[in-house]
């Protein structure tokens, strides 16, 4: 597997082989026509580009050489200089001089010597005439082996898209003759098909990890939204970045953004002190926000850390009760999780004034519902007085997912492994009724358990209350989680864990939001994906 620093050189080389082909272009534009403006417009901007990108990456003689050539070309701009005369083949060495040394670092060589160049580029800045020698002829080879092409290519999106939904299919079809194979039994056929699973399989990955990028290229934009929204809140706000170089679909990126971006202006809006506040609670002046990525098993983990106030937990637990999302005495008995889960309902904010910032009433539920799409995770931890940290957990693609498969009512459904916690059978003795609500002990905590079959078939009105002893037998449970929230759902029969490719629902179907989507086995049944977000939800609005 390449090295971060391999993948940068790579893409430098790419880019910098790009500008070199496009300066000899519109070089050669500028000598036939000396008052080309786009040209030399172009050939500037060129410059200017290949210096900030060559500096970046430490490759600081082409810096300087692209400095200086950008100099005179800005000279040239600003009618101080004229494309004629000796300045001419100083720039055309010039140009060839960037070749020679991109090649260099494409092939892990010593750079060039361009003392003399450097000198005469002085020279026409300061304007003196440069030192001119006799140009010496190019053999064949030598200009052949100036003709070069990068290694990589730059592939739209779209056709990424479209690629990975083909892998989809394919895999879809690799399930179903692996299936077929080994029911017919041919030992032809099973060898066949064991390698066509190979196949697909290593071209399923292959197109995934073509779609990745680094977290880097969302976090860069963040250094300048930090200064912005900490000038406009009156707050001194140090911003740290850790692990740009984690990797993951682009696409999924692009769906986060704007959750990122509330996320953090929501830190420093609501989270971090004011430097006044601050030096009062024996805190720094200055705050501190953190972004950081990190890997976690077949996860992403994304976090917007700072060291402000914290969340204070007793408000929240008013703030909840006041606008009637729950009551007063059930309000009391809830643990520090569940209140922090208030934050993410609809409109819910803390904000005591609207500013450009905060307190608009769209908060919070926009950027879970974003995750949630994503069949991804939203976790805040808090301490008062010392900070918090919002958690985005994300899959590192959502072409495929790994899902258990359960059966229900004589039908297989796939519950995306995301939200599971774990699978338990349990006996009739392991369940309490509470409140009507069966609970069961599970891992030090109480949580409470539906059957599936019941939620999915009750119609519009609450859940009856549970009686325990309508427990019989034997109970097959899958330990969901959402939002800080377990329950446990009682299904038929665990089947297999097993990766899937998840299909939108066709309309009208696509107004079901208990289910996710839908994906076909590989025994050609049909398999409904459960949205554990939207039961959860359904629980808590049906409960007795």
């Amino acid at each position: 597997m390449k090295s971060r620093e391999q993948e940068y050189r790579e893409m430098f080389m790419a880019e910098a082989l790009e500008y070199y082909d496009a300066m000899s272009r519109h070089i050669s534009e500028l000598e036939r026509n000396p008052t080309d403006e786009p040209a030399l417009n172009e050939l500037f901007r060129f410059m200017h580009n290949l210096k900030s990108n060559s500096r970046a990456m430490g490759y600081n003689a082409i810096g300087e050489l692209a400095h200086h050539m950008e100099t005179i070309f800005g000279l040239i701009r600003s009618k101080e200089k004229s494309f004629t005369g000796s300045v001419v083949p100083v720039l055309f060495n010039g140009i060839d001089a960037i070749g020679e040394m991109i090649r260099a670092v494409g092939a892990n060589e010593e750079m060039p010597t361009i003392d003399r160049l450097m000198d005469n580029l002085d020279r026409l800045v300061r304007g003196e005439e440069p030192v001119l020698e006799e140009d010496e002829e190019e053999d064949e080879e030598d200009t052949g082996r100036k003709l070069e092409l990068s290694d990589l290519v730059y592939i739209q999106i779209k056709k990424l898209d479209h690629l990975m939904n083909l892998v989809g299919e394919l895999i879809i079809d690799r399930d179903r003759v692996l299936t077929l194979s080994q029911e017919i039994g041919h030992p032809a056929l099973l060898t066949a098909a064991t390698h066509l699973s190979r196949i697909a399989d290593e071209l399923q990955y292959s197109v995934m990890d073509a779609r990745l990028v680094g977290v880097g290229s969302l976090f860069s934009k963040f250094p300048r939204v930090v200064r912005d929204v900490a000038t406009a809140e009156k707050k001194d706000v140090e911003l740290t970045m850790t692990g740009e170089d984690i990797q993951i679909d682009r696409n999924i990126l692009q769906i986060i953004t704007d959750s990122l971006l509330h996320l953090v202006r929501n830190a420093i809006g609501h989270g971090l002190e004011t430097p006044a506040e601050r030096v009062a609670a024996g805190k720094p002046a200055q705050g501190h926000l953190t972004l950081s990525a990190q890997t976690e098993r077949d996860d992403v983990l994304i976090q917007v850390q700072d060291d402000g106030r914290g969340i204070n937990v007793e408000s929240v637990r008013r703030k909840a009760v006041e606008r009637g999302l729950v009551a007063a005495n059930v309000a009391a008995t809830l643990d520090d999780d569940a209140v922090r889960a208030f934050l993410f309902e609809p409109g819910f904010s803390m904000a005591k004034e609207v500013t450009e910032i905060s307190g608009r009433g769209v908060g919070l539920d926009v950027v879970k519902l974003a995750i949630d799409s994503l069949g991804g995770q939203l976790r805040v931890e808090s301490v008062l007085g010392q900070g918090t940290t919002f958690t985005l957990v994300l899959p590192t693609s959502i072409a495929v997912k790994g899902a258990l498969l359960f059966e229900l009512e004589q039908r297989n459904y796939a519950i995306p492994l995301m939200h599971t916690d774990s699978v338990v059978s349990l006996m009739p003795e392991s369940f309490n009724v509470v409140g009507g609500v069966l609970i069961t002990r599970i891992q030090e905590e109480n949580v409470p358990v539906v059957s599936l079959r019941q939620l999915l078939h009750n119609g519009d009105g609450p859940l009856p209350a549970a009686v325990k002893a309508d427990v019989q037998g034997r109970q097959d449970i899958i330990i969901v989680n959402y939002n800080n929230r377990r329950l446990g759902l009682v299904v038929d029969r665990f089947l297999r864990q097993q990766d899937i490719v998840v299909k939108p629902m066709s309309k009208p179907l696509d107004t079901i939001d208990l289910f996710g989507g839908v994906t076909l086995l590989g025994s050609g049944q049909v398999c409904l994906v459960l949205d554990v977000p939207a039961l959860t939800r359904l629980f808590l609005a049906k409960r007795p």
